[in-house]
């Protein structure tokens, strides 16, 4: 009756044990846990904004917070907590549009360029040479000039300013694991390339890939949100964080700060909290213990 007891309590400690790797030590799992409370308040931030972001009532102007605006108001007469919870959609939206196509094109390109090797690697990494040389804002404020302001044309400049570094490391990891006996097993038992480089390789660079990419997450949020701040991204009435800050600038010359401090302080969580999470996941792959 022993055994058996004890080998369903080991059983039944697993998935926490699971749990606790997976979420490292207390800072790595406080910034987790503050990434899902950000992902959820975007997913339901119709239902949690108290009043209508867009909405200001001009005789309600640089409130201080109170049981009506819990973190007062702007100089627009918004309710700053119902712009916040509003502004995590577009400020998170964006980032993760930048992450998931900078990174599906480099996974791609990079795959590309390790199988096939020759002139053909050598020309690829003259491309993402001079890819590099560009900032991911400088193309942006150039895609918002050709394009007009909005969310689509930086997205789409970001994210190819972002897939250089995603292109580099896949090839770099799919060298390495080039050369491995199992690939070569699969090539002599008649596997496409495809089917070896998608269904096998890429599953084991993609750990690394996650860590990098939640990286590029945190940097692409600090880069729409700067370019919202300048009046180049997500145009008013649509809340976001980065116009928020450029929103309040006037409210905190006239002693209300608060409209321009709580999306800057979301801001500086997330991407702190990202590569927190980030740092962390490449400390466990290269085989080092964070907590």
């Amino acid at each position: 009756m022993t055994a058996p007891t004890t080998t369903r309590a080991a059983l039944a400690r697993r998935p926490l044990t699971r749990l606790r790797r997976l979420g490292g030590g207390r800072l790595q799992r406080a910034c987790l846990l503050l990434l899902v409370l950000f992902a959820l308040v975007a997913l339901l931030a119709p239902w949690l904004a108290p009043q209508d972001p867009t909405f200001g009532h001009l005789g309600d102007t640089l409130l201080g917070p109170g049981a009506a605006h819990w973190l007062g108001t702007d100089q627009g007469g918004h309710d700053t907590f119902s712009a916040l919870i509003a502004g995590t959609r577009t400020s998170l939206a964006g980032p993760l549009a930048v992450v998931l196509s900078s990174t599906l094109v480099g996974i791609a390109v990079g795959l590309f360029a390790a199988w096939r090797g020759g002139r053909l690697d050598t020309l690829t990494g003259r491309i993402l040479d001079i890819l590099f040389a560009f900032p991911a804002l400088l193309l942006a404020i150039l895609a918002v000039a050709l394009f007009g302001k909005g969310m689509t044309a930086p997205v789409l400049a970001m994210a190819i300013a972002y897939m250089p570094y995603t292109a580099r490391l896949v090839r770099t990891l799919a060298v390495q694991e080039k050369v491995r006996p199992y690939v070569a097993a699969y090539r002599v038992q008649g596997h496409s390339a495809l089917f070896v480089t998608v269904r096998r390789v890429l599953p084991n660079i993609a750990p690394t890939l996650l860590a990098q990419s939640t990286v590029n997450f945190g940097y692409a949020l600090l880069d729409l949100a700067a370019l919202s701040f300048l009046g180049l991204g997500v145009q008013p009435p649509t809340p976001d964080w980065g116009a928020m800050i450029n929103q309040g600038q006037a409210a905190v010359l006239q002693g209300q700060p608060l409209s321009a401090i709580v999306p800057a302080v979301a801001v500086v969580l997330v991407v702190v909290a990202f590569n927190v999470v980030g740092e962390d996941l490449g400390d466990r792959l290269a085989g080092r213990d964070s907590r």
